[in-house]
């Protein structure tokens, strides 16, 4: 049932309850998945894939046919892997084997895990993780070794990082040490999207020759929910902003949080957002390579919502506070606009980055640097879909003389308008007087008619008097 608070959103923001509609009701899935021809296990995946995401379920479960099933598994594999890195109920020396090995686990047949916490939400996937890998063993081998080769990097360098003691005591250190561990945890996914992409002939193989544009998918995505979880993650007692970065601004990371502190934490997260946003134009490069309209979909939507993300976050002091999203209008908006062509993502970028732009504060540290990645971003758009306007001259008067020059230029323009008014007015009045004067020499009698017209005026004002009288005469009250 819908709430009132959200009645009363809605309410001031029609165009965002208009965009939800038009998700919902006119929304063409590019391919329908067919569950009458799934197995129960395989429907079970399905299952897993609603329950683990709600912002990736959706796109998955519109994939080509041909990747539908891969690209399925291949989330679940590593959403296992996550589920296992991030329970901090399990002790190290259980996980880091696990981690290590778990390219292997995927294909032993009926492997379950029930060791993890009772609060870990996605605890249910391992539970019954068999289905996983009884499905994984069915895809085209092509496909098993792309998956088992991410698995196994990514599975290594999160048992690195949860073996480093440094990283469990402090958080993050330099931002070349977030940088790879957004490797790991995102990059590797980019990169194996992209393969399993060309491997199904749906995707430019000459992205294979540009990992850094498949890094940068994955590295953006990550980034962005890293600042956008700060509060979330301190209560789960994790850290991934980098001291490098946080410790410019305040001696301790929980120093952000105080309120006394909320520019030097709004300038710290300016930062955190100029390292995500310095991989946008990358992100719309990727795009450009990609042949099939399911798979640009599955790429550009979540794309569209990290930057709609980084400018809700950007100079928002509620990051420190809550979790802060994008609202669910404004979500089916940015997957209207997503689905259609690269042009539409380019303004959706360009919409969210001038946004950021436009909000940027000029005793930020970062103000030029955050500038120059908005117009990087700006720039590359141009570059790819040049505009038609002309652009627009907005220097200001160098001298005194200049600025007098203008103002006269201005109260010239003013009376410009004023005489071409009396002229308009005086060329009407000649013609209509040209008009009568014209009808009147053929013969129009302007007497009979003014005649007729008064006579019908008084007529009609006789009617209403008569009325009048006829309703005064009736009540019984005669005048005083």
């Amino acid at each position: 049932m819908v709430s009132p608070l959200s009645l009363l959103y809605y309410t001031v923001h029609p165009q965002e309850l208009r965009s939800i509609i038009q998700w919902k009701v006119w929304h063409n899935p590019v391919h329908e998945r067919n569950e009458r021809e799934e197995p129960e296990s395989l429907k079970r995946c399905f299952f897993f894939l609603d329950m683990t995401s709600r912002s990736f379920s959706a796109v998955i479960k519109e994939l080509h046919p041909e990747l539908l099933v891969p690209v399925c598994l291949f989330y679940l594999i590593l959403r296992g892997l996550d589920t296992i890195e991030d329970d901090m109920t399990i002790p190290l020396e259980k996980k880091e084997p696990i981690l290590r090995d778990f390219d292997n686990i995927i294909e032993k047949d009926g492997w379950t895990f029930n060791d993890n916490g009772p609060n870990e939400k996605d605890r249910q996937l391992l539970v019954e993780f068999n289905v996983v890998v009884e499905h994984f063993k069915k895809i085209k081998p092509a496909y098993q070794v792309i998956i088992k080769d991410i698995t196994k990097r990514m599975g290594n360098g999160m048992a690195d990082y949860c073996n480093n003691a440094e990283f469990n005591v402090n958080g993050v250190d330099t931002v070349a040490d977030y940088e790879l561990y957004c490797h790991y945890v995102a990059g590797l996914v980019g990169e194996g999207c992209t393969r399993l992409f060309v491997e199904a002939g749906l995707a430019n193989p000459a992205l294979l020759k540009r990992p850094e544009l498949m890094e940068s998918m994955g590295q953006f995505l990550q980034q962005v929910n890293i600042i956008r979880d700060i509060k979330e993650d301190l209560d789960d007692k994790r850290r991934f902003w980098p001291k490098e970065i946080w410790s410019k601004h305040v001696t301790n990371f929980e120093d952000l949080f105080k309120p006394e502190n909320k520019q030097l934490a709004l300038d710290c997260s300016s930062e955190m957002i100029l390292t995500a946003l310095t991989r946008a134009d990358d992100c719309l490069y990727y795009l450009a390579g990609l042949k099939e309209q399911s798979v640009f979909n599955f790429c550009a939507i979540p794309q569209s919502m990290a930057v709609a993300t980084l400018d809700v976050c950007f100079q928002n002091h509620d990051i420190f506070k809550k979790n802060v999203k994008i609202t669910k209008g404004a979500a089916c908006q940015l997957m209207v606009e997503s689905t259609q062509n690269l042009r539409l993502v380019c303004d959706v970028f360009k919409k969210y980055v001038r946004s950021i732009h436009q909000k940027n504060n000029p005793h930020d540290p970062n103000f030029l640097k955050i500038s120059i990645a908005c117009g990087k971003v700006e720039q590359f758009i141009e570059s790819i879909f040049p505009s038609q306007e002309k652009p627009k001259d907005l220097k200001s008067p160098a001298t005194a003389e200049a600025a007098e020059k203008v103002k006269l230029e201005k109260q010239e323009s003013r009376w410009d308008m004023i005489y071409m008014g009396l002229a308009v007015a005086i060329t009407l009045l000649i013609i209509t007087g040209s008009m009568l004067f014209v009808a009147w020499m053929a013969g129009a009698r302007f007497d009979i008619a003014f005649t007729q017209a008064k006579s019908e005026l008084g007529a009609l004002f006789g009617s209403v008097q008569g009325g009048i009288e006829d309703v005064s005469d009736a009540s019984g009250h005669s005048e005083l």
